[in-house]
Order: structure tokens, then C-alpha cells, then sequence
């Protein structure tokens, strides 16, 4: 028995607030790539989770990884372990832990048959881990619990890059100045095309972009490439980064463009999917 975990990405994403209590407030488009993890029930395991995969050298399958900690909450059967296949980069804006973290959960109250956990331990996990759960492309805010449906996405391919740095979350939202800015201005009703959906998405933001570019530069250099390639229509950075996305009308331009970066930056991390809702986009292993 086996789960996908999508990678997910902030279309848009604007920092509306902050609470008393530090955590900031977010409105944010979210969808899916599908690029991702894969979670795997394995019978006799000899330990409680084993980490494979090309990103998953020097990941610590330790008490706190957050496969475990999901595991914890829905009970993992006695004889059972898990194996998680990491395919996307760390601390990379792409909720990859958080993926993880939704897939087990998805895993085991399939094969249980119970119900999933309730939404505020869902939400202890991490504020990302809900919108993976849930697994749709939506509106989400609040600091990530509140979940509210946006208007049907274009079909449209997506290629992710990282530059393998890693920027740690809290330092890019200690270094973003302003805390209060506007929420997203969705439209009522869908885009009339894809042409109408990337117009308004260029009049959004990533509030946390020019932080993080401050606090590494590698970032400007790849959000450069990306909108260098050809056939790109759009381009930015996902999340609190360094993992920046770029959007193409067909899948040929979309792996055409892996080829591009990756021959120029064989050490960069790219792989490209279709972006949509995470049980569409979710390929068959």
C-alpha cells in the first residue's frame, strides 16, 4: 500500500498579519505539482520508518521526523513500518515534510479504515500539513487551517528548481519588514483562460521572496534562469523558499526546460509535473 506526497506550491502567497503569539497570518493560492515523496506501508519491518531516495541522505528517521510524529497520531499497527522514498530537497518551500507528514496520515487511516486525526492535531504537525492533507488546490489562510475553495486553475505544466540552499523559515520571516499587507483579490468567479489567470497571478506577490533573496542571493539568480527559458509564461519563488516554480502551457516545453537547467546547473535539484489538485496530478509509481 503506497501514498503520494505532491509537492505543494504557493502561487501566490501574501503575509496579511501577525498574531500575539509570533505566528504569522497568510492568504495564500495553493496547488500541486506533480513531482513529490512516496510513502509506503512494508510488512515485518525491522524498524518504525526506513528513508530511501535520492533526497534522503542525512534525513534522520529519529522520533522527531514528521512521518513519525503523523504516524503517532493515527497508531501504527504492530509488524508494520514505513518507507519513505524522499524525492524533493529539505527546508526547500514545497511543504515537502509537510507532504510526508499528510501522506501517512491518508496511508494509515486507509489501511485502517479509521478516521483521520481531528483538524487541530492535523495542524500541530505544521501549518503547511492541512493543505496536504486536504490535497486541493485552494485559498488558504489564517496561519494554514483555514481552507476555502478558488476558482478552477488552468491546466498548466510546472517545473521546480532549487539552487540546494537551504533557507530557514524563521529568518525569512524575521527579515520580512513589513507584517501587514493585503490579502490575495481573487475573483469571484474562474478565469476566463489561462491567459487571464497568469495576468492576475503577475499582480500578486510573494511577500516572502525579497526577504529571502536577501538572505540568499542564488534565488535572484534562478528566478533569472527560469524566466530566461523558453515558452516560460511565469515564474517565482514557492513558499519561504529557495524551491522557485515556473508555469508552461505544454508539457514538452515544461521538460524541455528541465533539460535546459539542468545542463547548465548540474547541481541544482529540477524536476517538472502538471500542476492541480494532488490526486490529479499524482503519478503511477
Amino acid at each position: 500500500m503506497t501514498e503520494f506526497a505532491a509537492a505543494k506550491i504557493n502561487l501566490a502567497l501574501h503575509v496579511t498579519g501577525q498574531r500575539d503569539d509570533g505566528y504569522h497570518l497568510l492568504d495564500s493560492l495553493v496547488s500541486f505539482a506533480g513531482v513529490g515523496d512516496r510513502l509506503r506501508l512494508v510488512e515485518g519491518a525491522a524498524e518504525p520508518l526506513r528513508i530511501i531516495g535520492p533526497e534522503g541522505r542525512g534525513l534522520s528517521a529519529g522520533e522527531d521526523n514528521l512521518v513519525l510524529k503523523a504516524a503517532r497520531l493515527c497508531g501504527l499497527p504492530e509488524g508494520l513500518g514505513l518507507e519513505l522514498e524522499k524525492s524533493l530537497p529539505r527546508a526547500s518551500g514545497i511543504g515537502g515534510g509537510s507532504a510526508d507528514a499528510a501522506a501517512t496520515l491518508r496511508l494509515l487511516s486507509r489501511n485502517s479504515g479509521a478516521a483521520l486525526p481531528g483538524a487541530g492535531a492535523v495542524l500541530s504537525l505544521g501549518a503547511d500539513v492541512p493543505v496536504c492533507l486536504a490535497g486541493q488546490s485552494c485559498r488558504m489562510s489564517g496561519i494554514g487551517e483555514i481552507l476555502t475553495p478558488a476558482p478552477a486553475l488552468p491546466k498548466l505544466w510546472v517545473l521546480l528548481a532549487n539552487p540546494r540552499v537551504e533557507v530557514p523559515t524563521p529568518a525569512v520571516f524575521r527579515a520580512l519588514k513589513v507584517k501587514e499587507n493585503p490579502p490575495l483579490a481573487l475573483p469571484e468567479t474562474s478565469w476566463a483562460d489561462a491567459g487571464a489567470f497568469l495576468d492576475w497571478l503577475a499582480e500578486q506577490r510573494n511577500d516572502l521572496e525579497e526577504p529571502a533573496i536577501a538572505l540568499a542571493p542564488q534565488i535572484g539568480d534562478l528566478l533569472d534562469t527560469l524566466w530566461d527559458l523558453p515558452e516560460v509564461l511565469f515564474a517565482r519563488m514557492s513558499g519561504s523558499g529557495a524551491t522557485c516554480f515556473a508555469l508552461f502551457a505544454e508539457k514538452s516545453a515544461a521538460m524541455r526546460a528541465v533539460y535546459d537547467v539542468q545542463d547548465c546547473y548540474p547541481d541544482w535539484w529540477v524536476a517538472a509535473g502538471p500542476l492541480g489538485d494532488a490526486a490529479e496530478v499524482s503519478p503511477e509509481e
